[in-house]
């Protein structure tokens, strides 16, 4: 242990690297489901196809569209440095579709009855950050 050296310091902020291409067709209205297609490893797609179905109370469809966006999503953060813990902040607009993935498969987890599922997903989504579970719950 070096003198001096922070031993809580949290590791920097995992920022998620652009795909404008699948941001462009996803928010010009092509078929999130196309787009999910053409670009697996893109949450945002994942995330509104969970979205549509827990607001048309497919659960199990958005628990399977949440639960893919969120390994997607795990494997993204990881390539950008995340080491299972650490701020990935929600103003960083890349990042928004696998916290909304996050959040999307918390609530689905809870409507079919598996809480330790819920609760470990909402506290990873607290500890990514806090501004995140905030703005998903006002929604």
């Amino acid at each position: 242990m070096a003198i001096g050296e922070d031993l809580m310091a949290q590791p920097p902020s995992t920022k998620l690297t652009d795909n404008p291409d699948a941001a462009r067709r996803l928010t010009g209205g092509d078929d999130p489901a196309e787009v999910a297609a053409s670009y697996p490893t893109y949450s945002a797609a994942w995330a509104t196809l969970a979205e549509r179905a827990i607001a048309d109370g497919r659960v199990i469809e958005a628990y399977a569209y949440a639960r893919t966006g969120y390994h997607r999503g795990l494997d993204a953060l990881r390539r950008s440095g995340w080491k299972g813990f650490g701020a990935v902040p929600w103003n960083h607009e890349p990042n928004r579709g696998v916290l909304r993935c996050f959040f999307v498969l918390a609530n689905a987890a809870q409507q079919i009855g598996e809480t330790e599922e819920y609760d470990r997903l909402i506290q990873l989504l607290n500890d990514s950050d806090p501004e995140a579970l905030a703005a998903l719950q006002a929604k």
